[in-house]
């Protein structure tokens, strides 16, 4: 009986190994072009992809002007919404994973820059109010 326990955790160990998938893994092919935003600091080599039909049309016409919120600002409720967002892409059964399917690897010590956090505090922004989801206490707002 104790080598049947062994050999059963052992097998589970190896079939859960093998479903964990990469962000780096995600096909973007069937996607079409509108849906997809490249957030990109070439300097410094980070990148973000989101793949959120709606998203581009909303970022040109609903969100404020680039300039209208200081990068500190936006970075100061980006680390904010990004560790929510990580909590519950965690917590599976209690959140929606269709929602939150990947983490957010966000340093609150890197300089990401100017338009890449304009674009995910945007982000974040958007999927509150399209979704009706509350990350943090601070009121979505356009």
């Amino acid at each position: 009986m104790k080598r049947i326990t062994q050999f059963f955790i052992l097998a589970l160990l190896v079939v859960s190994c093998g479903s964990y998938q990469s962000t780096s893994e995600v096909d973007l092919t069937d996607v079409p072009e509108e849906d997809i935003v490249r957030i990109a600091n070439d300097d410094i080599e980070y990148e973000i992809i989101i793949i959120e039909p709606g998203f581009n049309t909303w970022l040109a016409s609903m969100a404020k002007p680039e300039g209208y919120y200081s990068q500190s600002y936006m970075e100061a409720r980006n680390i904010v919404n990004v560790i929510e967002w990580n909590n519950r892409v965690m917590q599976p059964q209690t959140y929606d994973p269709n929602l939150y399917e990947l983490r957010i690897d966000y340093n609150s010590n890197i300089d990401y820059g100017y338009d890449v956090n304009y674009k995910l505090f945007n982000y974040f922004n958007y999927f509150q109010l399209t979704y009706k989801q509350r990350l943090s206490s601070f009121v979505p707002r356009i």
